[in-house]
């Protein structure tokens, strides 16, 4: 089979707020958010102009997090203190939104772009088709692709992210789904699976630039992400439909994810789109680029 078609030119993928997510407004450094009831401010250095919104609406935010004080337990500043965890939904999928001490929710809003794109390549597929999700984290795009029809495999190495992407199972009313909740080195895990001869129909790969296996194995993207995308070409069947690769990575580009993606899928035909992810203003004049993206579809 001849190799996959390059895109010519890069795709920004938008993710727009919907009714547990808006962006509603950016600058300065930093982003308001909502999350359900809760107005967040959270850093983003990249946002170099000028706020829209008057301080007082930055000011009686609900939550701010002080890149500051990272290095204290205390890194998050609360007007009054929140709930633990309090329930979100996106389509088909219902989780827990939560104040990490990583400065997010629990969830990556701007991948709400990608689980819209997961969940029609699964539709449009014969059958109930095998999907593997490495750095799987909290589940949402694992839930978002059961909730479509497809038999998951979720890895991750974290066991509280695997334990709360099952209570989104739960809460989403999606326990009887043929999901497999694995906690595991994702390198570690994708090495059996070859040896097994192992096939998916689609793979979805968001590998942190840093991170720690269960076991105290070290994964370093620009080191370890070529053999593990090599291993994942592997594991790929006859008749795949897509796989998905994802990086936050300040040195990396999509162009250099879709020039990897085509040697792994040399002989696989197919299209490798590649670009940005960005979540968009609520007013919708203006983006923040997220992270960078290469996707093959058959």
């Amino acid at each position: 089979m001849s190799p996959p078609l390059v895109a010519p030119e890069p795709a920004v993928m938008r993710t727009v707020g919907w009714s547990d997510y808006a962006l509603l407004d950016s600058g300065g450094g930093r982003k308001l958010e909502r999350y359900g009831p809760y107005r967040v401010v959270r850093p983003e250095p990249q946002c170099l102009w000028t706020p829209r919104l008057p301080e007082s609406a930055w000011s009686s935010a609900d939550a701010v997090f002080d890149p500051s004080d990272e290095e204290d337990a205390g890194r998050w500043r609360f007007r009054d203190r929140p709930r633990e965890a309090w329930p979100l939904a996106w389509g088909d999928v219902r989780f827990q939104g939560r104040f990490t001490a990583f400065r997010h929710l629990a969830f990556f809003p701007e991948q709400a772009a990608n689980w819209a794109w997961l969940d029609g390549r699964v539709r449009a597929s014969a059958g109930a088709p095998r999907v593997l999700n490495l750095f799987g984290y909290t589940g949402v795009a694992s839930l978002a692709m059961a909730a479509a029809g497809a038999a998951v495999t979720h890895v991750d190495a974290s066991k509280k992210a695997v334990a709360w992407a099952r209570e989104n199972a739960e809460l989403s009313g999606l326990s009887d789904r043929p999901v497999r909740w694995i906690v595991e080195d994702a390198k570690k895990y994708v090495q059996r699976e070859a040896r097994r001869g192992s096939r998916y129909e689609g793979i979805v790969l968001d590998p942190p630039k840093y991170g720690r296996g269960p076991d105290g194995q070290v994964w370093r993207l620009f080191e370890d992400l070529p053999e593990l995308a090599r291993l994942c070409g592997e594991l790929l069947s006859e008749n795949a439909r897509f796989l998905v690769l994802n990086a936050y990575a300040e040195r990396i580009s999509g162009a250099a994810l879709a020039g990897l993606l085509a040697e792994v899928l040399a002989d696989r035909g197919g299209r490798i789109e590649w670009g940005e992810l960005a979540l968009e203003e609520e007013r919708g004049d203006r983006a923040i680029g997220m992270s960078f993206y290469a996707r093959w579809s058959a």
